[in-house]
């Protein structure tokens, strides 16, 4: 598990594509701006979420096996007990990084992601970090 800022700045550093599970299309949503953060902050972002058609005017796809490229980092924005499913499918799709979002903890997923050769950030927000690390700031204009 990837604790080490130093290896987190590189990590935030060399990512390009994020895949985010489980963004809301409602600004009233934390997922909602955080996603928005990191857009702004020049990673090409994937929302993936069975129940919208797009979040902040792409398009939103219905599982990681939809998108239409690789992806670095698959973000995690969903509940502790519906991770696992969604670390089989990074793995599937050779995802580099599963990344849960901050009070996301699944430590069997994490486990299993590990054993399967990814990288895995658990409970830390991705934005926080970006920002504390890279000295991003949170503007939110939608």
């Amino acid at each position: 598990m990837v604790t080490d800022d130093a290896e987190l700045k590189r990590i935030l550093q060399g990512t390009k594509v994020i895949a985010s599970v489980g963004v809301s299309g409602s600004a009233e949503r934390p997922s909602h701006w955080i996603f928005y953060y990191l857009r702004r902050q020049g990673y090409e972002m994937y929302p993936v979420n069975p129940t919208a058609e797009q979040v902040q005017g792409l398009k939103a796809y219905p599982n990681l096996s939809a998108l239409p490229r690789a992806v670095d980092v698959v973000q995690v924005f969903r509940r502790p007990e519906d991770v696992m499913p969604v670390v089989e499918e990074a793995i599937r799709v050779g995802a580099k990084l599963v990344w849960m979002q901050k009070g996301i903890v699944n430590h069997e997923a994490a486990a299993r992601a590990e054993a399967a050769g990814l990288q895995v950030v658990m409970d830390r927000c991705m934005m926080e970090t970006h920002e504390r690390l890279l000295g991003g700031i949170f503007s939110f204009d939608p």
